[in-house]
């Protein structure tokens, strides 16, 4: 923010809702950035501790009515941490909750891929027990995250499950949340997620080689791998799945303008459900192909489905899609507007144009790195995606990007740092 935005004020006048900016060195104060909105009364504390009698505040940025909290003579006389002690508790406070945080969700995942695994090997000993496991999981992702408001997808670690457990769970998660998004009903968003489950699960009939679509398939090759879906439909049958269930997994390669198959429907003959779970199934394989060289960024694949995928899917599914994922996807690496290189790591379905994410920072180590929250960052946005590719070295090994995207859900507001 340009200076002359900004004024003075005595720190004994300072409040909760206050935008200040502390012109100290990084090392000066205790606090990951300095400038940010007094969020407490120990951070007004502390701020009394720097030896400054006035600082500058951002009357646009501060909260329109100032909390005015009475301070009580024990908030100033009680005995306060030096700046170093603060900093560094404060530091690994953020990293300890945001590495658990974390950990759940890896954990949530792998139980998850677990399951899957579970499901395909149960298919021919016992198919309804296999529809019961497939159930007790999608039930429990409603209960423990859909049936809340604030939902965020996570990116996760990397994950060495087959790819096809991946994508399937992945088209599983982000299916249930765009039904979510769309108004479907709880009980409509439990049949999504099981169709985006099982929707390719009749892949376990055919040989590997032609599980994956390519473009070196003989016509032969084409046919078989375009059964699937079929064979989907009887496995899902034999389970004893419901008839949405079973049309959904039916129409997931279906497109409005008759491109798909295996029926070749068009002009709005496939319903909502079924174009969710197609959706997300085309935007995980521009992600996550078989062949990880042909993979693109998620930025170009949202960028592709908006633009060349407007006439295969419902535009008004489609535009709640981008809405939900936002423009730069949980995965994508992008330069902010200070130059500064990072990796979004969550996006919020609210909040789509300010995500979360890791920026690269040489000073500090890798395993330290806290996630910021550009939320609470007005002056601060994201420039442009970039190619991980493009990325110096440095950066490239620092941000790790995912080979394979995995995501999960995020309850609530992720653990967050306001340093910049």
């Amino acid at each position: 923010m340009d200076i002359s935005q900004t004024q003075i004020i005595n720190v004994s006048d300072l409040r909760i809702g206050h935008y200040v900016y502390l012109d100290l060195g990084w090392m000066q104060h205790p606090f990951p950035l300095n400038h940010f909105k007094i969020q407490s009364q120990a951070q007004i504390n502390t701020i009394r501790t720097l030896g400054l009698a006035q600082v500058r505040y951002a009357p646009d940025y501060s909260d329109e009515k100032i909390i005015a909290t009475p301070i009580s003579s024990s908030d100033i006389t009680q005995p306060i941490p030096t700046l170093e002690e603060l900093r560094i508790k404060q530091h690994q406070s953020i990293l300890r909750a945001q590495r658990n945080q974390l950990l759940e969700s890896d954990r949530r995942f792998n139980d998850a891929v677990l399951i899957y695994q579970k499901i395909t090997q149960n298919i021919d000993k016992d198919a309804g027990l296999a529809l019961q496991n497939a159930e007790k999981l999608i039930n429990d992702m409603i209960t423990d995250f859909l049936s809340h408001d604030d939902i965020a997808i996570r990116l996760l670690s990397e994950n060495n499950a087959e790819q096809n457990t991946l994508h399937s769970l992945n088209v599983t998660i982000l299916s249930m949340l765009l039904a979510k998004t769309s108004g479907l009903s709880m009980p409509q968003i439990a049949e999504v997620g099981i169709a985006g489950l099982l929707h390719d699960i009749g892949k376990i009939m055919l040989p590997y080689r032609v599980r994956s679509f390519n473009e070196q398939m003989t016509g032969a090759e084409k046919n078989l791998y375009e059964s699937h879906v079929l064979l989907g439909v009887n496995i899902a049958k034999k389970m004893g799945c419901n008839s949405l269930i079973q049309l959904m997994i039916a129409q997931h390669h279906e497109r409005d303008d008759g491109s798909g198959f295996p029926a070749r429907l068009m002009d709005m003959s496939i319903p909502i459900p079924s174009q969710i779970v197609g959706l997300i199934n085309a935007y995980d394989n521009l992600c996550n192909p078989a062949n990880p060289s042909l993979a693109i960024t998620p930025h170009e694949a949202i960028s592709i489905v908006f633009a060349k995928m407007r006439n295969q899917f419902n535009q008004d599914t489609i535009s709640r899609f981008v809405r939900m994922m936002g423009v730069y996807p949980p995965g994508s690496t992008v330069q902010l507007t200070d130059n500064r290189y990072a990796i979004v790591i969550s996006v919020n379905s609210a909040r789509p144009l300010k995500p979360n994410i890791i920026v690269y920072d040489r000073n500090i180590p890798v395993d330290d790195a806290l996630i910021l929250d550009l939320t609470t960052h007005p002056e601060l946005n994201i420039q442009r995606s970039i190619k991980p590719i493009e990325l110096p070295k440095a950066v490239y090994d620092y941000l790790s990007p995912r080979k394979r995207a995995c995501y999960f859900f995020e309850r609530g507001q992720i653990i967050t740092s306001t340093a910049s």
